[in-house]
This record gives structure tokens, C-alpha cells and sequence, in this order.
């Protein structure tokens, strides 16, 4: 099995290239481009590298949301483009999932933070064992009940994430469980991680015998042109709107 995957929801533009459970190529930009001009050039370029032929490509992989709107929507825009073209199915994996799953197997409490802006964070709330489980499912929230849902949990907890830099000070001041941040190369968006969890979660748990990388979850994939990204929240503008609206 052979997943294509990106991540836009956020300043990192990344790419990668996973099959049957290898990580042949990964591409990840962490700079102020714009994503429509870095992710197809990234994905071309590990076609090319990888040797891989469209279709090689069993599925697309993509990070649903929540994130930059801009960001999810040239994401959505590109893989629908490349799932029409090359008649591809899509799995949407959420963004926040995705960035927990880079500290697979870690002790204690995994909590991402992307910054969402007005005194809010993306986030969830994870923890290890045979698997990942969801303590808190991904939903937008003021960093103050982050911090009463993790001393709910019981710590120690490791934080990740565009939104840990911008509210450290306010952490340090108010966390009351040992925490620790996730190292450089592990706590921001990553399109290995998103191909990783797509593939776990389209394949499960093998029987004895099978096929490890057979797809025994189909029902994830969707057809490229029914993707949409996973918001979570009006952007400013539909606030704006609707606020001109009720001053009318």
C-alpha cells in the first residue's frame, strides 16, 4: 500500500511518500512561503526522487483541519486536483490527531497546541498504550480549560505545537503537572505523521496470516471531490459578516 500524503494546516508545507508502513520521502518546509507555491513543487519533486508513478498510489492523505483556513483550503484545493487527476480516493486525518502522533508510544500525557488566535488553541488531549487514545477530541478552546483538562488528566504531559511558544510564559505560570515541550524535529505539522496515522487507521489490526497493509477500513476513503476541510470555527470573515449583519 502506498499513501501519498500533505500537510498545509499551518506555516509548515510538507509532504511525504509512506508504503506499507516505510517512510520512502518526506519534504517539510517551515518558512514564510506560501503554500500554493511550495506543495505541488514538494510533491513533484518526491515523485521524482521516490521513483513513484501515479499509479503506484493507492490513496491521498491530507490534513483535514482545523489549522490556517488559508492553508487548509489550498490543501483541499491541491489534493482534490491530484485526486481528480489521478483517480485517487482521500483520507482526511485531523490535524490535531496527526500532531499527537508524532510522539507515538510517549509516557504520560501528549497534548498538541496550534495557536488559533483571540486567546484560543486547537487542541486534544492523548495518551499511549497499544494504541493512541483520544482523552479529548480536537475542538478549538480558551488556553485556561486546556490547563484545567490536564490537571483533570493527571500529568506528566508533553506539549507540542505552533501555539506552546506564543502562550509559554502563561503555562509556566499556571501548570501545576511536570511538562515538557517535544523536541524541534517533532512538534510541528508533519506529513510523515499524517500518512502514518492514515495508514494505521485504514488498515487496523492484521489478522494473523494477512496482509498487514491490506485496507480493511475503506469507509475512510472518500472521492477527492467530496473532500472539505474541517474548520471548526467561522474564519474572521464570517464573524465580520454576520456581525454587519446584526447591526443592519
Amino acid at each position: 500500500m502506498k499513501i501519498l500524503a500533505m500537510d498545509s494546516s499551518g506555516l509548515p508545507a510538507s509532504a511525504a511518500i509512506l508504503e506499507n508502513g516505510t517512510l520512502l520521502a518526506e519534504y517539510t518546509v517551515n518558512f514564510k512561503m506560501t503554500h500554493s507555491q511550495t506543495l505541488l513543487p514538494m510533491i513533484d519533486t518526491l515523485m521524482q526522487m521516490t521513483g513513484t508513478r501515479p499509479e503506484e498510489l493507492d490513496a491521498l492523505a491530507i490534513s483535514g483541519g482545523p489549522g490556517s483556513f488559508t492553508g487548509l483550503r489550498i490543501g483541499a484545493a491541491t489534493a482534490k486536483g491530484i485526486g481528480l487527476a489521478w483517480n485517487l480516493p482521500i483520507i482526511s486525518v485531523p490535524t490535531v490527531d496527526a500532531l499527537a502522533w508524532n510522539l507515538y508510544g510517549a509516557a504520560g500525557l501528549v497534548c498538541p497546541m496550534m495557536d488559533a488566535r483571540r486567546t484560543q488553541v486547537y487542541t486534544g488531549l492523548y495518551r499511549f498504550g497499544t494504541d493512541m487514545e483520544v482523552l479529548m477530541e480536537q475542538a478549538p478552546m480558551a488556553l485556561e480549560e486546556v490547563i484545567s483538562r490536564i490537571h483533570a488528566a493527571g500529568g506528566p504531559v508533553i506539549l507540542l505545537g505552533d501555539g506552546v511558544p506564543v502562550y509559554r510564559e502563561l503555562l509556566r505560570e499556571k501548570l501545576q503537572v511536570p511538562w515538557q515541550e517535544a523536541p524541534a524535529h517533532l512538534n510541528r505539522q508533519r506529513a510523515g505523521a499524517v500518512a502514518s496515522l492514515a495508514m494505521h487507521r485504514l488498515c487496523g489490526t492484521p489478522v494473523p496470516g494477512e496482509d498487514p497493509w491490506q485496507i480493511r477500513a475503506p469507509e475512510l476513503l472518500i472521492p477527492a471531490e467530496k473532500h472539505v476541510p474541517e474548520y471548526l470555527r467561522k474564519s474572521q470573515a464570517e464573524r465580520e459578516r454576520e456581525a454587519r449583519a446584526g447591526m443592519a
